[in-house]
Order: structure tokens, then C-alpha cells, then sequence
């Protein structure tokens, strides 16, 4: 009979996670032991021997959450926002010290998402103008996306490493935000309006021809796929991993 894998659930009582606990449920090799609400203590992780940890709380709490299951052996598979710079350098070496563990961190687990990302930074090479439009349900707290965010840093250095000159851009005395967030050099809007749940733009401009690349989730529903992908694939990745294309033979060419 084939083991099954223990999984735990962190923030299992919010909209992604309780799909997250539905998908663990119903999918082939897995089991679910433990689904947490983003307060609760953690501790039955460990007596329910959870080998894997999915997070999906709030960006104040992920950290802590994702350094408890490093040092109790669980690997983590995070869909959490809120991860700086800073926080992933500690979490890093946090990992140093439980070589055989892995932790993916995952701006956005749509499939589609992150191939149109991939896609983006590999055509941004050959455009003279990139701007990204995402957009949002409005209980969103953070902004831009971390897809975004994500995607303009993939982007940006696609362009470095071609040796693609900065945009073209006459505005003066914008009114504030008019532009939009700048990463990396590359303007990102954001739009927070009922109705939606996760979406994204990336548009590509040179004389003459307009290429946009847009990605829909209109249900946590298509976030799942990659959830299972990377509980069943993140103790092959020992270390840190940020990107769920970490986890997918993209031969396209974007930067890593």
C-alpha cells in the first residue's frame, strides 16, 4: 500500500485555504492531518506528524510559521504575502541549518499565471515598452501583487541582461500615483474593484504593434493545481525556492 504524505494546513479557515483543505482532501496520495486557523497554535502539526506545511495566513504571521515547521523537519509550501528582501535572507539562513528541507514560496499558484510571467519576461526582451495593469478584489491588503511585484522583477532583468534601454516616458508633473508603482523601472498599476478575484496584464509596446499577455483566476478553484504541485514536489527542492516556476521545466528564457 503507498504511503500517503501528511499535510498540514495554515490558515485553513480562509477562502484559500479552506480550498487548499478541500483539494489535500480529494487528491490521490495525500492526507490531511491538521488544518489550523491562522491563530491557532502549532504545535498539532507536530503530534499530528504533518511532513509537508501549506501556509496561507496573513503576511504577520508567515514568517514564524514557516521557521516552526523548518526547525520541526516539515517542509513548507507558502502562498502568503508580505515576504521582503530581508525576511527571505533570514528564512534562508534559517534553511542553512536544516539542510534536507525545502520551502517554496509562491507569489501566485495558477498554472496559467506564472507561464504568462514566464512568457513575459522572455518577449519584454524584444519590446520598447513594458507596463503591468493587475487587478483585484478590493479586501486585498497589499499592493502591488506580489505576482506583480513578481513579474516586473522578471521582467526588468530580462531587459538588463539584453541590453534593452530604459522606456520611453515624456510625462512631467504627474499627479501622485498617475504612473502607477515603479519595480525595477517598470510601471505597475493596481486596480481593487468587487466583482474580480485575480488578474493581470502585461502590456508590450514597440511602433507599431501592441502584444498583451493577461491571465484571469475567477476561482481559488485554479489555484489548486499548483498547491498539490508543490506539496508533492517541494521535498525534492531542499532550500529556499521563490516562484513556482522553480518547480517547472520553462525553457522560455526569462530570467531566474
Amino acid at each position: 500500500m503507498t504511503e500517503l504524505m501528511p499535510v498540514g494546513v495554515l490558515g485553513a479557515r480562509g477562502r484559500m485555504g479552506a480550498a487548499a483543505v478541500a483539494a489535500i482532501r480529494a487528491a490521490p496520495g495525500l492526507e490531511l492531518v491538521a488544518a489550523l486557523g491562522s491563530s491557532d497554535p502549532l504545535d498539532p502539526l507536530v503530534s499530528a506528524g504533518a511532513r509537508v506545511v501549506v501556509d496561507l495566513t496573513v503576511p504577520d504571521a508567515t514568517y514564524d510559521n514557516v521557521v516552526f515547521a523548518v526547525r520541526h523537519g516539515m517542509h513548507a509550501v507558502v502562498g502568503t504575502t508580505g515576504w521582503t528582501p530581508e525576511r527571505l535572507e533570514q528564512l534562508s539562513a534559517v534553511l542553512v541549518e536544516a539542510p534536507g528541507t525545502g520551502v517554496l514560496i509562491a507569489p501566485n499558484f495558477a498554472l496559467g499565471s506564472v507561464l504568462a510571467t514566464a512568457f513575459a519576461a522572455t518577449a519584454a526582451r524584444y519590446f520598447e515598452s513594458v507596463e503591468i495593469v493587475e487587478l483585484h478584489h478590493p479586501d486585498k491588503i497589499d499592493a502591488p501583487s506580489g505576482t506583480a511585484a513578481r513579474t516586473a522583477r522578471l521582467v526588468a532583468a530580462a531587459r538588463s541582461a539584453a541590453g534593452v534601454p530604459e522606456a520611453p516616458d515624456a510625462t512631467r508633473d504627474p499627479l501622485d500615483g498617475a504612473r502607477g508603482a515603479t519595480i525595477d523601472g517598470i510601471p505597475v498599476h493596481s486596480v481593487r474593484l468587487r466583482g474580480l478575484t485575480a488578474h493581470q496584464e502585461v502590456l508590450l509596446g514597440s511602433p507599431g504593434e501592441l502584444l498583451t499577455l493577461r491571465h484571469d483566476s475567477f476561482d481559488h478553484a485554479s489555484f489548486m493545481p499548483g498547491v498539490l504541485l508543490g506539496i508533492r514536489s517541494v521535498a525534492e527542492h531542499p532550500g529556499l525556492t521563490v516562484g513556482l516556476d522553480g518547480y517547472l521545466d520553462l525553457q522560455t528564457g526569462a530570467a531566474s
